[in-house]
């Protein structure tokens, strides 16, 4: 936005100030692991990047790979998935996570709360 000519309200430079501050936000970029998903949160990292911010990591969302499903079609799908992410984990710096399936969405707080539990650590991390 700083690029064109239109005038940037104050309000949106200091937002991006803020967003570029990894004390005050953490970006994560959600994907499935499906190439068009994949790719299009490529695009998006470097968007971000080139704005000046830096992803502080990626979740997989809804992948089979953390099942013990013995559904043919569903292990099948499960192999699939794994070109994918590998792909996000060289595109993440930081890291990745992968959240499972779930039957059930987790709506609100505490569902919130009680997967990220589930999740705490990253599946893998890159760099340094």
């Amino acid at each position: 936005m700083q690029r064109t000519n239109a005038q940037v309200p104050d309000e949106v430079s200091e937002l991006l100030a803020r967003l570029r501050d990894p004390e005050f936000a953490r970006i994560l970029i959600v994907t499935l692991a499906e190439s068009t998903p994949v790719h299009e949160a490529d695009r998006l990292q470097t968007d971000l990047r080139r704005a000046g911010i830096e992803p502080f990591g990626w979740v997989i969302n809804a992948s089979l790979t953390t099942s013990v499903t013995t559904h043919a079609v569903l292990q099948a799908r499960a192999v699939s998935e794994l070109a994918h992410i590998a792909r996000v984990e060289e595109l993440s710096a930081r890291g990745t996570w992968r959240v499972g399936w779930q039957a059930e969405p987790p709506v609100g707080t505490a569902a919130l709360r009680r997967l990220a539990g589930a999740m705490n650590r990253p599946a893998s991390v890159g760099g340094a």
